[in-house]
């Protein structure tokens, strides 16, 4: 057994070699707002509003009312006829639940600043947050937790993590490591889940949700790779759903084998509230709390 350092490092990569590796953090490198949004900048900032209210099913007399404003304005708005204030532009985003990023992008089009940074995650200012994400990690063990930004490339994880990597090929593990696509890769994770068929379908459809919400390209372009990975034969087989195992579930399991066990885990994803960086409120921290006695104990056994 290795041994272990007084907390998390940083790192570049989760290491896979030894479940018994420390804690690995990532900074991501954010992209600039202002170039992913220059075309919508282009094209003015009516056409975003309306694409926003018409995507969340949301009339202009309903807006209005919600953003005190008047039907007749937003329209004048939507069309071009009348230039929102900051104030106003803000406001229709969060009663339309614009993702932050998005937010940015809204004020560009209307030929405004960025309201929200986006601060690097390794710069000093985010120092607080890193080691309060690492204790959280670390304080998670010997369960498996990581930290995952939009599109799902993983900036931390902890030992629970890296021992249910051991076996993936070292190239699914060069940064940045996605957690969908060594999830869903047929030579990543894929062939050791037991309920695969059920998982992927709960991933691929989690993933429609937020592309849904936040029309992200990105991650738009991610769902497309993943969905069409092929699907080991093993999963021809009825799916292994544990749902009628010993210990009850409320709610979907992941079963997956590990060293001639199969340990079963229900996920569970936070967010941070009201963020007011593009960084922050694209982070996103995932637990796997043991779903029955066995793997509680298997666990501990392996982290003692």
């Amino acid at each position: 057994m290795s041994t272990d350092p007084p907390g998390p490092a940083l790192t570049s990569r989760v290491p896979a070699s030894s479940a018994r590796t420390s804690t690995a953090i990532t900074a991501s490198v954010p992209t600039s707002t202002a170039a992913a949004s220059s075309g919508a900048a282009n094209r003015g900032v009516g056409p975003l509003l309306r694409g926003w209210r018409e995507q969340r099913r949301v009339s202009q007399l309903e807006l209005a009312l919600r953003a005190g404003s008047s039907a007749r304005h937003i329209s004048f708005v939507e069309t071009g006829r009348s230039r929102p204030s900051e104030e106003m532009v803000l406001r229709l985003a969060e009663h339309l639940d614009v993702p932050v990023r998005e937010r940015n992008a809204l004020l560009l089009a209307a030929g405004y600043a960025p309201h929200y940074p986006e601060t690097p995650l390794d710069d000093p200012s985010m120092d607080a947050l890193r080691e309060g994400m690492e204790r959280l990690l670390q304080g998670y063990e010997p369960y498996p937790a990581l930290v995952v930004d939009a599109t799902y490339d993983v900036l931390a994880a902890n030992r629970g993590i890296a021992l249910l990597l051991d076996g993936v090929p070292d190239r699914l593990l060069a940064p940045p490591l996605n957690a969908m696509r060594l999830t869903l890769h047929p030579e990543g994770l894929a062939p050791r889940i037991r309920n695969l068929r059920t998982w992927r379908g709960h991933l691929l459809a989690q993933m429609e949700r937020q592309i849904a919400l936040s029309r992200s390209a990105p991650l738009r372009a991610l769902y497309e790779e993943v969905a069409a990975y092929p699907v080991p034969d093993r999963d021809a087989e009825p799916d292994d759903d544990g749902l009628s195992g010993p210990a009850p579930h409320f709610a979907l399991p992941l079963r997956i084998e590990h060293e001639g066990r199969v340990l079963s885990f229900i996920s569970s994803i936070s967010t941070f509230n009201t963020p007011m960086d593009v960084t922050v409120a694209e982070l996103a921290i995932e637990t796997f709390l043991p779903a029955d006695p066995g793997t509680a104990k298997c666990l501990h056994s392996l982290h003692s």
